[in-house]
């Protein structure tokens, strides 16, 4: 890869040779994720509020009502919000 300055941007040049690096990479990542097993995948934290509501089978007013009276704990960032996946699962009483 060739870095050199103009002004006041950096230009990149990537080569044929950093395409092919990368794309085996790629390629090798994603044979194991695929090669693991279903419980060795890894299992994910945090769910975004459209995940939730399709967990739970409720509306977008329903998740705001339940975050308003702190029934259901999220994490803001940016403009969305974020839940434990343990909390969901405490609320659905698992």
């Amino acid at each position: 890869m060739i870095c050199f300055k103009m002004r006041s941007m950096t230009v990149e040049v990537i080569t044929k040779e950093d395409l092919q690096t990368f794309r085996i990479q790629l390629l090798n990542d994603i044979k194991e994720i695929f090669s693991m097993d279903k419980n060795e995948r890894k299992i994910k934290p945090w769910l975004r509020s459209k995940e939730v509501r399709s967990i739970l089978n409720i509306s977008p007013g329903t998740l705001q009502k339940l975050r308003v009276t702190e029934k259901l704990k999220s994490s803001k960032i940016g403009n969305l919000h974020y839940y434990k996946k343990e909390d969901v699962e405490k609320l659905l009483g698992n």
